[in-house]
């Protein structure tokens, strides 16, 4: 079965084909200012050089048309007809409380979708979009929906509620959710067969590191904890968002700058971060560049990132009572050799330790712990289009 996988922003559209008989990759695409002037769709048949198109695309409908004439192509597409394809896999940042994992798409999903637009409003608009759009171009296909939120939701009450008014919990849904599911999820899974061992045998520590970040604390297979909370805004240092703060510091920047409504959300998620430290960029290799040369605010940067991966990595060791895998992943977790380094030095007495030449090495899956530590140091690129294929050739498979 071929499973084409949908990840919709507000003016992009991400695309893969895989054959899940063997999960080989076919095709993947970015299209790119939808309802935008210069519309432009980038497609790769694997194995062949990429096709760019820039053709005019109004909205997501336009550009799922777009996507399905790239995919069935003659000289570059992976299917005949669009019977070929079993079904879509759309990406959904926010399920809320509602899907402990994916599910099949109908208009009580669509329904549910919806309502959590309020906690994701910068999200699951435009994933609504792209479900409509397949559904009107595909009518006949079967559509999955694939959670960032859905992987957290095995989290007890004391790790996602916060000390508000319970109310707050009952009428708003004001509770902390967690995101990057499917990737802490991918990995974990991952980390599992490399060590062959059961997950429901294991205690992860994953970290999912890149300009978003995020940690999560996965217990006999399923998370207890994560990082991120109510938005992406809580948790790890990131490349722009500032983490954890003191909430009492939004009500006294708002009065000392006399900033308009709104700017104080938008200087926390967009101005601060490594790149609110660092004055340099919110990319990590601009950073480590500038320490290169000797900037100090560069250096601090990547020291206080790091302190607050440390931080919840020792939190989650005390929350599980052991640990018996640290898995690092996403851009930064997958190639800065400097940081991993930074993050797991002197950690030897809970049993983390890295081996510097094994930990040389950047987006390849391996081991980089040392010999005698008792936590092993795994490095795992994430494949979150992977994840959504499987979670919904398993769906599909049971229609079947």
């Amino acid at each position: 079965m071929k499973i084409l996988v949908i990840n919709c922003g507000s003016s992009s559209l991400k695309y893969q084909i895989l054959d899940m008989t063997n999960e080989t990759l076919l095709c993947k695409g970015l299209v790119e200012k939808i309802g935008i002037d210069g519309s432009v769709i980038n497609h790769t048949k694997i194995g062949q050089d990429k096709f760019v198109l820039e053709t005019p695309m109004k909205d997501h409908k336009d550009a799922i048309a777009q996507v399905l004439a790239a995919i069935q192509d003659p000289d570059h597409g992976v299917v005949t007809s669009m019977s070929e394809i079993g079904a879509v896999g759309h990406r959904v940042v926010h399920g809320g409380e509602h899907y402990a994992d994916s599910v099949l798409i109908d208009d009580e999903v669509m329904k549910v979708i919806e309502e959590c637009s309020d906690l994701a409003p910068l999200h699951n608009p435009p994933n609504i979009a792209g479900i409509e759009a397949c559904k009107a171009l595909m009518p006949d296909t079967p559509m999955v929906a694939v959670f960032d939120t859905a992987f957290h939701q095995t989290m007890p009450p004391e790790s996602y509620i916060y000390a508000l008014p319970y109310e707050y919990y009952t009428k708003y849904g004001i509770r902390r959710y967690g995101f990057h599911g499917t990737s802490h999820k991918y990995v974990a899974r991952r980390a599992a067969e490399m060590l062959n061992v059961s997950l429901e045998d294991l205690k992860l520590i994953t970290c999912h590191l890149g300009n978003g970040a995020s940690v999560s604390a996965i217990k006999h297979g399923k998370c207890i904890d994560t990082s991120m909370g109510f938005t992406p805004l809580e948790g790890l240092v990131m490349g722009t968002r500032s983490g954890d703060i003191d909430p009492a510091l939004v009500t006294y920047i708002r009065e000392k700058e006399n900033l308009a409504p709104g700017k104080a959300n938008e200087i926390l998620n967009k101005k601060s971060g490594v790149l609110g430290i660092s004055g340099v960029s919110s990319d990590f290799r601009d950073i480590e560049a500038a320490v290169e040369e000797g900037n100090e605010r560069a250096a601090l940067a990547l020291k206080v990132f790091a302190h607050k991966v440390r931080f919840y990595i020792g939190a989650y060791i005390a929350e599980m009572n052991g640990c018996d895998a640290i898995v690092f992943t996403a851009g930064v977790g997958e190639n800065d050799i400097t940081m991993r380094e930074l993050i797991c030095h002197d950690l030897g007495n809970l049993g983390i330790k890295i081996d510097p030449l094994k930990n040389k090495i950047r987006g390849k899956e391996t081991i980089i712990s040392a010999d005698d530590a008792k936590v092993k140091a795994l490095l795992i690129p994430t494949n979150e289009e992977l994840m959504i294929a499987r979670d919904t050739f398993q769906i599909i498979k049971k229609l079947k």
